[in-house]
């Protein structure tokens, strides 16, 4: 018996050791892509806690054997869970994904993740919200440095330090627009209220978006839905007192925990003749609609998505910049007011434009914990574009006098991979295009057949020398080729081109010849920048970029009437690739003033060799309906320097002050003349009070002036008139004087009636101030729309 006693103390005795056996459990808590060890990471495993310091380690000395579940939590990851045992001393590498951070927070937003040097302004979704009326051009105008290029008031160009046309990228939910950007009247096909952030990068520093964005990028990001399940959506309309129309916008989503979503977007506009302070504004309706569809299946690890974005619209030109002879041009230029009125209606006849735009896009991605993030897009474009001029016959006019159609493919592929002290992205895109113009219009195509094959390279480096000092390196190599289907006639053809492309000819047919041009262009772009943060008040970013363009088909090919605009336009198959070298300069300052102020001073300057320029050098009596002034691409050497400053100040918790200006100098060095077209100088100002215990109440008022521009060069055009006798005589017609300056108040006012519905209401122009703008094609033949009231109803759920 005792033996058996003894035996059992001993087992109770071993057991009890064994039990009070304790092991050291440590480790290191890292980012999932970036690899940077993250500190105050708790750490639990069963009943003990710790957390990780500095260094991204943590350590339990005392952990009894057994099995334990551990628990990683961080403030930017998701919970990480994992079940462990401990019988022995254990080393762990715990990696944690920036869920919340990447996916929510950073694909909203995505420019804004790691800009580098990058100038990135932007446009939130209470902006959007505010001003769901609004055309993207105009939208843009609340950015400094950002004016339009306008052609009547319901087509805007975006414009950026100067820079519109192709040099300005935009990037519809990643996808590049291609929509006959050559064109200045040629609006961007884009329904706002499909996004929630509009990013603006000024300059040509996103290398990633291609080289021909000299001069900046506007970026539209679509909401990003929450991984839960529900149904969410908005409803808003809105009736336009300028026009006596009205805007209908609808979204729905129904999202999934488990990442799937479907997303539809819907949307109506409808304009009839705007209004100036003092008379109609014959034939300016519009009429657009919008129509967006989506389907994801979003993860941490990987996704894929699905979207299909349409829009269409009709837009009325004004009918007194389409004239018939001579001396109606000479009228239409010089008369106070319009020459052709009526009584307001909504019928948008000739001239007119009808423009249909369609995006299929596919993209998916695949991150990998030490090889980077992979993400590759495919996407389909399809652009009709049809303008219809004032033409001889009932029967011509029915007819489109232009009718292009745009087939754009385009491939990206993309990698990321980051680390604690740099990241590198590198991708490559591809892409192929197909324009045909109608030959059915019986008038001459004002651009030819083409096709056109593209390709680029790029990769960017950003290193973080110090905590207070990041470096920035790109390069981009991209390849152009067109082929082109282009009729000539003969003699212009012997005197510009036979000498030199005698084997673009394929045959000749009387007074015409036929050619087959094949043009390829070869682009390098470099960019270099510095970040400089030494403190929480003060940003210091400078960029350096040397871009290539390559000329687009219109500044090589155009050839005839661009109806819409007004003008005859006429390219150069000889125009070079642009070369340019730009220089940004951003400090961002913050003081602890009332409330808190802070200040941004971007001072730029941008030097460009073959710089292509379009300005007026006569006008022609044309075969297809009337007499419009030409304009010319020329190639030139020029130099654009300027400064952008934007200021806000809190005054009060619910008072707060806005301030913006912006000053651009552009000069033709070949002729020592200024550059056509420079944005004016111009200040913004606004002050906004709002109140969230009021139902988020607000109210703000606004001024924007825009002084005269008094840099600009002559090109007058000397028009040929008869007297009453039928005596011949020039009288030169002044087209180059810009207009006076002008200032526009602003008032709006908003406020949630309930937690679903809400309420905004806003004037335009409230002194209904007559002006003509500069930067507006079509401002020798009437003044800018006047006062306009907008009241809009908005329902979310």
């Amino acid at each position: 018996m005792k033996l058996i006693y003894c035996l059992l103390l001993i087992f109770c005795g071993s057991v009890f050791t064994s039990a009070q056996k304790t092991y050291t459990v440590e480790g290191t808590v890292h980012d999932f892509h970036d690899k940077t060890l993250l500190d105050n990471a708790v750490i639990k495993i069963g009943n003990f806690t710790a957390k990780t310091n500095k260094k991204g380690q943590f350590s339990f000395d005392k952990i009894p054997a057994g099995k334990y579940t551990l628990i990683a939590q961080h403030p930017d990851c998701n919970d990480y869970t994992e079940n462990i045992g401990v019988d022995q001393d254990v080393h762990l590498v715990i990696t944690l994904e920036h869920h919340v951070k990447d996916i929510e927070t950073v694909t909203v937003h995505g420019s804004h993740k790691n800009n580098g040097s990058m100038v990135v302004k932007t446009l939130d979704k209470s902006m959007i919200s505010r001003n769901v009326t609004e055309n993207l051009g105009n939208l843009l105008t609340n950015i400094s440095g950002v004016n339009v290029l306008k052609t009547g008031n319901n087509i805007a160009k975006p414009i950026i330090h100067g820079l519109y046309g192709s040099r300005v990228s935009i990037m519809n939910d990643g996808v590049k627009l291609a929509e006959q950007e050559w064109g200045v009247e040629h609006a961007p096909n884009v329904d706002v209220n499909n996004f929630e952030h509009i990013d603006v990068i000024k300059g040509a520093s996103a290398l990633k978006y291609g080289a021909g964005a000299v001069g900046g990028v506007v970026v539209l990001q679509p909401q990003v839905l929450p991984k839960k399940d529900t149904i969410m959506g908005n409803v808003s309309l809105s009736g336009i007192s300028n026009g006596r129309g009205a805007d209908l916008n609808v979204k729905l989503a129904k999202t999934w925990e488990n990442g799937w979503a479907i997303k539809t977007n819907g949307s109506y506009k409808k304009l009839g003749d705007l209004e100036a302070p003092d008379y109609g504004l014959m034939n300016t309706g519009l009429e657009s609609s919008g129509f967006n569809f989506g389907v994801q299946k979003m993860t941490f690890e990987k996704g894929f998505s699905f979207d299909y974005y349409l829009t269409k619209s009709t837009v009325g030109i004004l009918r007194s910049s389409h004239v018939g002879n001579s001396e109606d041009l000479r009228n239409a230029l010089t008369s106070p007011e319009p020459i052709y009125q009526r009584d307001f209606s909504y019928d948008i006849d000739n001239p007119k434009q009808e423009i249909e735009h369609h995006i299929a896009k596919v993209s998916a991605y695949k991150r990998f914990e030490n090889f980077g993030k992979i993400t590759a897009t495919y996407s389909f474009q399809y652009n009709h574009r049809k303008e219809y001029d004032i033409r001889r016959t009932e029967q011509l006019s029915k007819k489109p006098a232009l009718d292009l159609e745009l087939i754009t493919n385009d491939l990206n592929v993309n990698h990321l991979i980051e680390r604690g002290k740099w990241n590198l992205e590198t991708g490559i895109n591809a892409g192929y295009q197909n324009n045909y113009s109608n030959t059915q219009t019986e008038a001459r195509r004002l651009v030819p057949n083409y096709d056109r094959y593209y390709a680029g390279i790029y990769s960017v480096l950003k290193y973080k020398i110090a905590p207070e000092l990041d470096l920035e390196l790109g390069g981009r190599y991209d390849y152009d080729h067109y082929d082109v289907t282009k009729w000539y006639d003969l003699s212009d053809w012997n005197k510009q081109y036979a000498a030199d492309y005698s084997d673009f000819v394929v045959r000749i047919n009387q007074n015409r010849i036929l050619t087959n041009p094949s043009l390829s262009y070869n682009n390098i772009s470099v960019n270099g920048g510095i970040v400089y943060h030494p403190s929480e008040y003060f940003d210091l970013k400078f960029n350096y970029a040397r871009v290539s363009r390559s000329p687009n088909i219109a500044e090589l090919f155009a050839d005839g009437l661009h109806h819409s605009a007004a003008i005859i336009e006429r390219g150069d198959m000889r125009m070079k690739s642009e070369t340019g070298n730009q220089f940004n300069l951003v400090a961002d300052v913050k003081a602890h003033v009332l409330k808190g102020l802070s200040i941004s001073v971007n001072p730029y300057f941008f030097y460009t060799q073959n710089f292509i320029n379009q300005i007026p050098t006569g006008y022609q009596n044309t075969q297809w309906g009337g007499a419009f002034v030409v304009y010319n691409y020329q190639q030139i050497n020029a130099k654009m320097y300027g400064i952008d400053i934007d200021a806000q100040l809190k005054i009060t918790d619910n008072l707060t002050y806005k301030g913006s200006g912006s000053y651009v100098y552009g000069q033709d060095t070949t002729h020592n003349v200024p550059l056509i077209l420079m944005m004016p100088p111009n200040f913004n100002n606004s002050l906004e009070f709002n109140k969230k215990e009021w139902k988020n109440f607000y109210v703000s008022v606004s001024n924007n002036t825009y002084l005269k521009q008094t840099r600009f060069p002559v090109y007058n055009v000397p028009i040929r008139l008869f007297d009453s006798d039928g005596n011949a005589y020039n009288e030169e017609v002044d087209i180059s004087t810009p207009p006076n300056g002008y200032s526009l108040w602003n008032l709006q006012t908003g406020v949630n009636l309930s937690k679903n519905f809400g309420i905004d209401f806003s004037v335009r122009n409230v002194f209904n101030t007559s002006y003509r703008d500069y930067l507006n094609r079509l401002r020798f033949f009437s003044n800018e729309m006047g006062r306009n009231f907008i009241l809009t109803l908005k329902y979310q759920f």
